[in-house]
């Protein structure tokens, strides 16, 4: 038998799949990605640390984000969203942020940094 360490509280959050899409702008350029830790992916993002792209077109605000069950979902999800058109993802973000506001300093708060 094989013992595990306790994991510490909210550390299940932070290995939750997460998609999410990141702005430039309000109807700016749109970046669509999937992560286990979407509060740590996003700081880097913010950072520069994330891809090319992100750093040329200055995509780094988060308008929206859904949580999966399993990576296996979220990946899906995000193949999806990659190819729908443009209006359909606008719409799909003013559903849940129809102010564009960056939701980034509200997931701070609950999803660990670790």
């Amino acid at each position: 038998m094989t013992r595990r360490k306790a994991k510490p509280a909210g550390a299940t959050l932070a290995k939750h799949p997460c998609v999410y899409i990141l702005a430039s702008q309000r109807n700016g350029t749109l970046y669509i990605g999937v992560t286990g830790n979407i509060a740590m992916r996003v700081m880097l993002h913010r950072e520069g640390k994330g891809s090319a792209f992100m750093r040329k077109y200055g995509v780094k605000h988060l308008v929206w984000y859904e949580f999966h069950q399993d990576f296996g979902f979220a990946i899906e999800r995000e193949k999806r969203l990659k190819v729908w058109r443009r209006k359909w993802k606008l719409t799909l973000i003013e559903q849940m942020n129809p102010g564009w506001e960056d939701l980034y300093e509200s997931i701070q708060m609950w999803a660990p940094m670790d």
